[in-house]
């Protein structure tokens, strides 16, 4: 029997749409493997997800990551899942990356671990496709390799690990409200102007260079979104309160966690990022609106086992 925790993970990072994610300490999901004599991989139970999630194999993330694995294998080996959802649906956290992830990796263990981390990222997004229409692995690259990734391409799948800072850290705020990935996906324009194109792209390169040069002034300036922010952020009616909140507080930079509800901010040491995670929690508590927050630093790690 083997266990994987696999962490949340924020999607796009602001200047990355698409191509930019990275993993944070918690929350995660915990998906546990056990061989069985009956030939096929089987959900066995499923906890914290009050009963929305199917018990169908071919139906959720993490048995679908596991089936691919082990088809790639010419494997008939019987698999029972057991599925802990330690983190909110819809909550553009990557939920059902971290389960495909934690699913893939717990099942490579358990066979003896045939396939390397980079390697188990293709079975993984063989399961989030389930989830989300898409082999979008922004999600699912972070909570696998951990820290922060960019994926370059995906024909062939291309994904590069870029250096964390030590002193970034990293404030999310989870609102507890809804927001579908295709109604955030569906608000896009389907064409930019050339202006936001191009400052997009100066902004991706500089926070790239303010990785490697550990540059947390130059990652600041650069954190700006002309694609996706200006138009998902109407979906978030407390959008601009909590974004002040946080640039109040002293944080390097605010944005959107994926396609949203939650939110993020940067801040250059785990003090002030407590700090800005308590002001956050108090703007939308002033709103009425329930709300979860999480302060780390980037989890370097991705998926464990545990």
């Amino acid at each position: 029997m083997v266990t994987a925790f696999a962490p949340a993970s924020v999607g796009n990072i602001t200047v990355g749409f698409d191509v930019l994610g990275m993993a944070i300490a918690n929350p995660g999901d915990e998906v546990t493997v056990q061989f069985n004599d009956r030939k096929e991989v089987r959900i066995v139970e499923i906890t914290g997800d009050g009963g929305k999630l199917p018990l169908a194999a071919e139906k959720n993330t993490a048995t679908v990551a596991i089936i691919s694995l082990l088809q790639h294998l010419g494997s008939e080996q019987g698999m029972d899942v057991t599925i802990h959802k330690k983190m909110p649906f819809g909550s553009g956290l990557g939920s059902s990356s971290a389960s495909a992830v934690a699913g893939a990796y717990a099942a490579n263990e358990l066979l003896g671990a045939p396939f390397t981390k980079n390697e188990l990222i293709t079975f993984a997004l063989d399961g989030e496709a389930i989830a989300s229409g898409g082999r979008h692995a922004d999600n699912v690259a972070p909570c696998m390799l951990g820290g922060i990734t960019l994926i370059r391409g995906y024909n062939p799948l291309d994904i590069i690990t870029l250096p964390v800072p030590d002193n970034l850290h990293c404030s999310v705020i989870y609102p507890e409200i809804e927001i579908l990935t295709k109604a955030a996906r569906e608000i896009l324009p389907k064409e930019v102007p050339m202006k936001d194109a191009i400052s997009q792209i100066g902004n991706i390169a500089g926070f790239v260079s303010a990785l490697y040069q550990n540059d947390l002034a130059l990652l600041s300036r650069c954190m700006s979104d002309t694609l996706a922010e200006p138009y998902r952020a109407t979906l978030l009616p407390d959008f601009e309160k909590v974004r002040n909140a946080a640039l109040y507080g002293g944080a390097l930079s605010f944005g959107i966690s994926g396609s949203g509800p939650s939110m993020f901010a940067f801040s250059d040491s785990a003090a002030k990022a407590g700090q800005v995670g308590e002001l956050m929690k108090k703007a939308l508590d002033r709103q009425g609106v329930g709300n979860m927050v999480f302060v780390s630093k980037v989890n370097e790690k991705g998926v464990v086992i545990i």
